[in-house]
């Protein structure tokens, strides 16, 4: 098992979200994009929830409030999809609708 190693610690700077895609622009000035499929509760959210995000930590991470959704750039960086549980989606989504009534 390999290890991502970085000269640097990537920061985001502007998070957008389009197409079914999650883009994520770093202050070095790549931009990062990957598909919403990979992190079920953003695939989930209104849109109003999706444009609620904070920057955490001067951008090492982003943080979703509304839905308890936090994604770190690193793990970005390395390919990592959400590792919640398709169990914990499920109840997620029963609370939700439930909330939602």
């Amino acid at each position: 098992m390999s290890t991502l190693k970085l000269d640097t610690e990537p920061v985001a700077v502007k998070i957008a979200i389009r197409d079914r895609k999650l883009i994520v622009d770093l202050a070095d000035g790549r931009t990062l994009v990957v598909p919403l499929t990979w992190y079920p509760r953003l695939m989930h959210s209104t849109r109003k929830e999706r444009q609620n995000w904070v920057l955490l930590g001067g951008g090492y991470a982003i943080e979703w409030p509304d839905l308890d959704e936090h994604i770190g750039i690193e793990g970005l960086l390395a390919g990592r999809k959400s590792g919640e549980s398709r169990a914990s989606i499920q109840q997620w989504l029963r609370a939700r609708k439930s909330s939602l009534k």
